[in-house]
């Protein structure tokens, strides 16, 4: 069974606390738990910057051609996400790893 891992660079602007930051991250995690069935972490790149972040979102499929769509629709969900949350991801890139 293949495995998609989709990553998401965001930019959280207005943020000025770790709090805030949390408060988008918490939101967008939760909110693509909520609408899709996949597993979401934040990735640490050593210091703590209050107004970046990075996710990491694993996904597994029967096909190599469900994965890709399935990881579409997750990309496409997350900047409308991202956006109602006054934040904006900066760059995002899918990889499938075979089975």
């Amino acid at each position: 069974m293949p495995i998609g891992r989709l990553t998401l660079e965001l930019s959280i602007p207005y943020a000025q606390s770790l709090k805030d930051r949390r408060q988008v991250l918490r939101s967008l995690k939760d909110k693509l738990r909520h609408s899709f069935n996949l597993s979401v972490a934040e990735m640490n790149e050593g210091g703590i910057v209050w107004n970046q972040a990075t996710l990491a979102i694993a996904v597994i499929s029967s096909s190599t051609q469900v994965l890709t769509q399935h990881l579409q629709s997750i990309d496409d969900a997350a900047h409308r996400m991202t956006h109602s949350l006054s934040a904006e991801i900066s760059d995002s890139y899918a990889e499938i790893l075979p089975d």
